[in-house]
């Protein structure tokens, strides 16, 4: 894989099997980006599937950290809601704030994965910092101004390759 490339590519948190896709792979520690992964920055709420989700994996005993260029007063709430440690202004795609991450829940590289929805700042950080990056499908298509920019570009870079948990897109030719 580049480092434009995530390991895995879904259609969002909750389609991820905790027992197979994680525990199964060595993976014991999940770092979390908040917006558009966990919470739709249109609402700022959590969608009920991930929730649940989440609830799940802790019960299963995954470790998670959220990690965040987010510098606003509510991503530290948003942290303690969902009691879970936080390295926000994380300057991602810089490596620092990954191994800053996984030292808070006392994760080792080969056991962690990052999650987020943005190939420019969460799969290169995560290949960066040396762990798997899986790329998920932002819950909004509201977002910060150079966001929008620079989805124009992830599109790009991820071409055809479809996610994993969304239906198959047909093209027309396929449709016929």
């Amino acid at each position: 894989m580049g480092l434009f490339d995530p390991e895995r590519y879904l259609s969002s948190l909750a389609t991820v099997n905790i027992q197979k896709d994680l525990l199964d792979a060595g993976l014991r520690s999940v770092l979390l980006d908040i917006d558009n992964t966990v919470r739709s920055r249109a609402t700022h709420d959590i969608p009920r599937d991930v929730k649940a989700w989440l609830s799940r994996a802790r019960e299963m005993g995954v470790s998670f950290c959220l990690l965040s260029n987010n510098w606003h007063a509510d991503a530290y709430e948003f942290a303690r809601e969902l009691d879970m440690p936080i390295v926000a202004k994380a300057c991602k795609p810089l490596p620092l704030a990954y191994g800053t991450a996984m030292k808070l829940i006392g994760a080792e590289k080969g056991s962690t994965v990052a999650v987020g929805d943005q190939v420019l700042t969460d799969v290169v950080g995560a290949h960066l910092a040396g762990i798997q990056a899986w790329l998920v499908l932002p819950l909004s298509e509201v977002d910060i101004k150079h966001t929008l920019v620079l989805r124009n570009l992830e599109r790009m870079m991820i071409g055809t390759r479809q996610p994993e948990g969304a239906p198959l897109v047909m093209n027309s030719e396929e449709q016929a």
